[in-house]
């Protein structure tokens, strides 16, 4: 079999495990995670104190804690070790998680993490002016935070969260790891088939190359856009 035939029979089975299964986790995974982050980095950012220091320690440990450790190591121990986290009258049995709800959860936080400090860095780029010019209209500190600090710092924001949404597509890949079907791991099972290796392995990477690169032509139109939008306002 040739080159060709086996770039022309790989080719759809690859497509199909990336509309089934890396598309749809990225895209999960990536909400979930950008809903974390914004509630992380609210709290980060809170000046609030009491009991609720112990709650942005915690949040401070979480973020610390994912950005410290692989991704890899994170999906083994949610996929693998948490069948052994036995509490009685609870877990008895361990957490026991199918592949793709580990592999969720596991891109979730780990994007959590990291997007917090983009859009907590992105609050706190906005002038202490706006605050203060806000307040002095007799604004609550919720309407200020949602209605005028928000959209600015989303803006600011949108390119680096947009560049993790890439990074995110492309970690997929590990989820292989963990027995998901997505690209990688079709190009791996297709690999073991055929003996070639290496034209699998380069056909799955042009995949994922082509697929960045045209999530990459979006970000731009779509941060063209926000500024356009920034501008008329």
């Amino acid at each position: 079999m040739s080159a060709w035939d086996i770039i022309r029979d790989a080719t759809p089975q690859l497509v199909k495990a990336c509309l089934i299964y890396t598309i749809p986790i990225a895209i999960v995974s990536f909400i979930i995670g950008l809903t974390i982050a914004v509630i992380t980095a609210l709290i980060k950012i809170s000046q609030k104190g009491g009991w609720f220091l112990i709650v942005k320690a915690i949040f401070h440990f979480y973020v610390w804690l994912f950005r410290s450790t692989p991704l890899l190591v994170q999906l083994f121990i949610v996929f693998f070790g948490l069948p052994y986290l036995r509490i009685a009258g609870i877990f008895p049995d361990g957490i026991r998680l199918t592949p793709v709800v580990a592999g969720i959860i596991t891109f979730s936080l780990n994007t959590g993490a990291y997007a917090s400090e983009t859009i907590r860095g992105a609050i706190l780029s906005i002038p202490e002016g706006q605050w203060e010019a806000a307040y002095s209209l007799g604004m609550t500190k919720r309407k200020v935070l949602w209605r005028i600090i928000l959209p600015q710092a989303s803006r600011v924001s949108l390119p680096p969260l947009a560049n993790e949404f890439i990074g995110l597509v492309k970690d997929t890949s590990l989820a292989a790891s963990i027995t998901i079907v997505e690209m990688f791991e079709v190009s791996q099972q297709i690999a073991a088939e055929n003996y070639q290796p290496l034209i699998m392995y380069i056909l799955v990477a042009a995949i994922y190359a082509v697929l960045c690169s045209i999530l990459s032509v979006l970000q731009s139109y779509l941060e063209k856009r926000v500024s356009r939008s920034f501008v008329k306002n």
